[in-house]
């Protein structure tokens, strides 16, 4: 079995694969992982000739260590397949992930494994196309622990506020905004989604927060799904970028403490004790896990 590779998701970019020019300037930006959009983002008439423009663009530009993901259209219509083959056919190795929207179950998410397994036997593709999966639905969330483990491919757990209002009836001004509810309205979702994810060793990633001209509110929002586990947020505008993946980055300061404190945890187990006193505080195995998540991740960055 392929393990899984280990993506950096501090950001993930949304782009209409409509746009020739979004596409371009995307490719410069030096995002995490960015996602050429085939589903929300391109009007009817415009989704089959969008194919043709995504492949030429992760074919042609460079995109230097940015993860190229395709969200297709969900399963209920009538483009989701020849999104996937069309794409694949095209671009072949010079696409990372495919993004399923709207996933309602494990099997949905099974039909787009196999549909890859197959197109990769079939092309010679070397390496194998990553998924990621947006729930977005109450349906979904329900079951959303069968959906984390649906298959080996599956890479990262999406959570879509947009939609996922809608199902739930829940009444929201703006994408990702306040609500007026008293305390973070998605804390149950977040929370739910992360743990799924993590109990199954994928990713978490929070959705888009639509008014980008409010910048720190945005920020709080990266927080908040930071602080619940999540690696990484949305962004539907180029001027988020930057936002996220500082805020999904640890401080130096932080990080160089962090090794410290494992440093100062290996010496006490070589003297067989089981915690040591670090900085006027006792640190032990739980502590290590806590700072080895902050040290994985300072290390995926290249800090």
């Amino acid at each position: 079995m392929q393990e899984r590779p280990r993506r950096l998701r501090r950001c993930q970019l949304s782009v209409p694969g409509s746009s020739e020019k979004m596409m371009q300037k995307a490719a410069g930006m030096g995002v995490d992982f960015v996602f050429l959009d085939l589903e929300d983002a391109v009007a009817p008439s415009e989704k089959r000739p969008a194919r043709a423009k995504i492949v030429q663009a992760l074919n042609t530009l460079d995109w230097g260590r940015t993860t190229r993901c395709v969200r297709i259209n969900d399963l209920s219509t009538e483009y989701a397949y020849e999104d996937i083959i069309e794409v694949v056919e095209g671009a072949r190795e010079n696409l990372d992930m495919v993004m399923l929207p709207k996933a309602m179950s494990a099997s949905d998410v099974q039909f787009v494994d196999k549909l890859l397994a197959m197109m990769e036997k079939k092309l010679g593709l070397k390496k194998r196309i990553g998924i990621d999966v947006l729930i977005e639905e109450v349906e979904a969330m329900m079951r959303v622990e069968e959906i984390a483990a649906s298959t080996p491919r599956l890479e990262c757990l999406i959570f879509g506020m947009g939609d996922y209002s809608a199902s739930q009836g829940v009444s929201i001004r703006d994408i990702g905004g306040p609500s007026g509810y008293p305390g973070d309205i998605w804390s149950y979702q977040r929370h739910k989604l992360t743990i799924a994810a993590r109990a199954h060793r994928i990713d978490a990633v929070d959705g888009p927060f639509a008014d980008f001209r409010e910048p720190e509110a945005f920020r709080e929002e990266c927080r908040r799904a930071m602080t619940l586990g999540m690696v990484g947020k949305w962004a539907i505008h180029p001027s988020q970028v930057e936002i996220a993946q500082a805020t999904f980055s640890p401080a130096e300061a932080d990080v160089a403490r962090a090794r410290e404190m494992i440093r100062a945890y290996d010496a006490a187990l070589a003297q067989g004790l089981g915690a040591v006193q670090y900085d006027g505080k006792m640190i032990d195995i739980a502590s290590v896990r806590i700072v080895k998540n902050l040290v994985d991740r300072a290390d995926r960055i290249g800090m």
